[in-house]
């Protein structure tokens, strides 16, 4: 009998313990709400999705007033969803816009495991957005929309604003791809610097391990590696300049976000490893936008951490210099790394405000 009671207190703390990191949810979307705690009488908190040539994209939608502008968001990865940046650091971005947090074909609530792998390509990303932006423009009657990209949505969103300059009123790029290859060199040898700095041999030893500049396999591996992740938060130059690694700063934190459903949050992570084999994030990485994009037709406003070594800050500073547009302005979060919207919200909100 003791015996038995004992292996019932093990396992209802084992199942508390599940539903503390792993708490159920049928993945609704929290309200925005005032500082009084009520709801918003105009916002807006929603999940929905939008038919994309047979496929459901998911998007979440949020805005504190429903008459905002509308601002689409082409997120990094591809596969870990933006809105977990959001679901952590809440941006001001809700407050100025209608703000589409949408998923890629293939990943988080896009997931769909009968896709093919080798479908999912620039080509079929930019067309997904030209519907995303067509059915947000007729639902909240607006002729023109705003689009930001983060990381590898700088990728998909340049590329949009590039062929699809009429719809668009401005694009933010927000830690802009321009030479990706170029951008690794730059990290490894910071980091390998500063480790070299902290008499860290060990670590030292790791980079000297993997010569990324001997061949563009090497820094294939490198690129997906434990080494590249663990090595930039640790001395924050990663995600973000406080996150610590991508388990305990993305992985749990995804677990734990009742946004999506148990199946959703595992799909999460099966979209992000599948997107590995995805022709896109390959374009992406070889992507040189001082020779595809010289100009565009729209303003594009740049918004760069200075800590940024995923999506190097020099290089996206050489790049606002290059790119022509109607008006550009480039804006230094110092205080940020690869996030700075969600890193520092105070100085998004001057900029977003126009008081900067």
């Amino acid at each position: 009998m003791k015996a038995l009671i004992i292996l019932l207190i093990i396992l209802i703390i084992l199942i508390s313990s599940v539903l503390i990191i792993f708490p159920p949810s049928r993945g609704r979307i929290p309200a925005l709400l005032d500082e009084n705690g009520n709801k918003l009488g105009e916002s807006i908190a929603e999940r929905c999705c939008v038919d994309a040539d047979g496929c459901d994209i998911g998007m979440i939608i949020l805005s504190e007033n429903a008459n905002n502008p509308v601002l689409i968001v082409c997120g990094g990865g591809p596969g870990i969803s933006e809105y977990l940046l959001e679901y952590m650091y809440p941006s001001v971005l809700p407050h100025y816009f209608t703000v589409c947090y949408f998923d890629y074909r293939g990943t988080g609530l896009s997931y769909d495991k009968n896709i093919s792998a080798d479908d999912m390509t620039t080509e079929r990303y930019l067309d997904d957005v030209q519907i995303i932006t067509d059915y947000l423009r007729e639902r909240f009657s607006q002729e023109k929309v705003y689009i930001m990209g983060h990381s590898f949505g700088t990728y998909i969103a340049l590329n949009t604003v590039k062929y699809h300059p009429e719809k668009y009123e401005a694009y933010f790029a927000m830690s802009q791809i321009t030479d990706q290859m170029e951008s690794e060199y730059i990290g490894y040898d910071y980091m390998r610097a500063q480790y070299e700095q902290m008499n860290n041999s060990s670590m030292v030893k790791k980079f000297d391990d993997c010569p990324i500049r001997e061949s563009e396999e090497m820094l294939k591996k490198y690129f997906s590696s434990s080494l590249r992740d663990t090595a930039m938060h640790d001395l924050g130059v990663g995600t973000t300049r406080n996150m610590d690694s991508v388990i305990s700063g993305i992985f749990l934190p995804s677990l734990r976000c009742t946004a999506y459903t148990w199946g959703e949050r595992i799909n999460l992570w099966k979209g992000k490893i599948k997107s590995n084999e995805f022709p896109v994030v390959n374009d992406s990485t070889h992507f040189n936008a001082w020779e595809e994009v010289v100009s565009i037709d729209v303003p594009i406003y740049f918004l760069a951490g200075r800590y940024d070594y995923t999506c190097n800050y020099e290089l996206q500073n050489k790049y606002y210099e290059y790119i022509t547009a109607p008006i550009k302005e480039l804006y230094i979060f110092e205080n940020s790394a690869h996030s700075p919207v969600y890193e520092e919200p105070g100085k998004a909100a001057e900029i977003f405000s126009g008081n900067y």
